[in-house]
């Protein structure tokens, strides 16, 4: 089991920046991927980026450029750089743990609210 927690939103600019972290906790040592996922009102929950625990890399087409995915040493930390942030990407932002078990885990959300 793996517990997830997230901080870091806000609400900032258009323009403006924001680094949310996510700390995971429990059986860590299984975890074999970390995402950010993100859902704006009345829409789906989309993919933002994920990261590996080899540190492979990927992102939606759309934000590649202005977000950066990063982690910890062990894989205990994930965090993810939003950069040149737009009212567009409004929205409760999850981080989310795949285990080696293919088992999802959720963090309950950060709001991020860009003003324009």
């Amino acid at each position: 089991q793996v517990q997830l927690v997230e901080s870091g939103g806000g609400l900032v600019q258009a323009g403006g920046s924001l680094r949310l972290s996510c700390i995971a906790s429990g059986s860590t040592l299984r975890i074999s991927a970390m995402r950010w996922y993100r859902q704006a009102p009345g829409k789906q929950r989309d993919m933002v980026a994920s990261i590996t625990r080899a540190g492979t890399t990927n992102y939606a087409d759309s934000l590649k450029g202005r977000f950066v995915i990063s982690r910890g040493n062990a894989m205990s930390t994930v965090y993810l750089q939003m950069n040149n942030l737009k009212p567009e990407d409004t929205a409760v932002y999850y981080c989310n743990a795949v285990d080696l078990g293919s088992t999802n885990s959720w963090g309950q959300g950060t709001q991020v609210t860009v003003s324009s």
